[in-house]
């Protein structure tokens, strides 16, 4: 991989595990890829919906206190806990297996998209723990320290410490960050306060997951793997512009679910219709070349099999546009409900972030679910 700037100092957090990893072999010439220690890499890791929904059954009717402003009722991306008027509580965790070789790289990525859950509420992060899985006698102390260097370099980009965490030893490679946020309570932005008449705006292009699938078969030139590896490692920190500005009514992140599995989410929570225009959805250069050629993942099967009754697609969306709706966003683009007269300062607040944004459809009345279109030209 490409030469790398210079790397932070590793955290406290960090130099306390390595003093149990300093018992090993640091030099271990056999090393495997990082990939192959993974059954599954980046958000593809995650539980297919319909499972996830079927596990947390019975965690719906707990009684939760009011100042719980948000939980898990409505599969939003954070928890968010009102600590007084002005101020609440944001938090989340999210951890996953190498979707890269490159460690410095794994940790940037995992990292990003931890964070990204923060701004997807409107939030302003403040701080991250660390989760750390390793099988330690596979991986060097090299190896493992340059995952961690690689997430505190994007925490220092989110100006947050990493203050602490946990490490155990296990059987794949796993990392991961809890982060910590504060929100004003008004300027929550939750996925289920999307309006009819809203537009739909996407921060950033689909197609990690195909890259990622490539990327594992050999099949990824460097200079596309520069280009994931600068969509993944972008931070969303425009989500926190985004929760000031009132016309802003609903946001989310893509991950792991597709764009169509997040924006199902967003229109069962509000009740409403999602719709896509195919054809204006941003996508990675070569993202529907690569699916052509099969680089489709498991996860996006998954995906489709969980909530694809609930999809509505033009009778013009091929298999190759199905697999890309589905297809499981490792650090993805914010998802924004917005009216119309906010667009103007809801792209002006990912631009000042360095990312652009794309207004893919529209929130309606109708039936509850998400209608992907595309024109008789497209």
């Amino acid at each position: 991989m490409a030469s790398q700037a210079k790397r932070p100092t590793i955290p406290i957090f960090a130099a306390l595990i390595f003093r149990r990893f300093d018992r090993m072999n640091t030099t271990n010439p056999k090393e495997p890829p990082l990939t192959s220690l993974s059954h599954g890499g980046g958000c593809g890791c995650k539980i297919a919906p319909g499972l996830l929904s079927e596990m947390l059954k019975g965690t719906m009717a707990m009684a939760v206190p009011k100042e719980l402003l948000v939980g898990i009722g409505t599969s939003d991306d954070a928890a968010v806990y009102q600590i007084s008027e002005h101020q609440a509580l944001v938090a989340t965790t999210d951890f996953f297996m190498p979707i890269v070789d490159n460690p410095y790289d794994f940790g940037r990525i995992a990292a990003t998209n931890a964070i990204s859950d923060v701004y997807a509420m409107g939030g302003t992060p403040i701080m991250a723990l660390a989760l750390v899985g390793m099988p330690i006698n596979v991986l060097s102390a090299t190896t493992i320290s340059s995952i961690l260097e690689g997430g505190q370099s994007i925490c220092s980009e989110a100006s947050i410490p990493v203050a602490g965490g946990h490490s155990i030893d296990s059987v794949e490679a796993i990392y991961g960050l809890v982060v910590l946020g504060m929100v004003h309570p008004k300027q929550v932005k939750r996925n289920a306060d999307a309006r009819p008449g809203d537009l739909l705006i996407l921060g950033k292009p689909l197609g990690v997951g195909v890259y990622a699938a490539a990327l594992k078969k050999g099949q990824l030139a460097q200079s596309d793997y520069q280009q994931m590896l600068q969509t993944t490692t972008s931070l969303n920190k425009a989500g926190s512009k985004l929760g000031a500005i009132d016309g802003v009514h609903a946001m989310t992140d893509v991950t792991g679910f597709g764009l169509a599995g997040h924006a199902l989410e967003m229109a069962r929570a509000a009740k409403l219709c999602l719709q896509i225009d195919w054809e204006k959805v941003p996508r990675l250069p070569l993202a529907s070349m690569l699916a052509e050629q099969g680089h489709i993942t498991g996860a996006s099967k998954r995906n489709w099999a969980a909530y694809g009754h609930e999809v509505r697609l033009s009778p013009r969306i091929t298999a190759v546009d199905q697999a890309l709706l589905t297809d499981p966003q490792t650090s993805g683009g914010l998802l924004v409900a917005c009216s119309p007269s906010a667009q103007a300062e809801v792209f002006q607040a990912f631009a000042s972030t360095g990312l652009m944004a794309t207004v893919i459809g529209s929130v309606e009345k109708g039936s509850i679910g998400v209608e992907v279109m595309m024109s008789e030209n497209g």
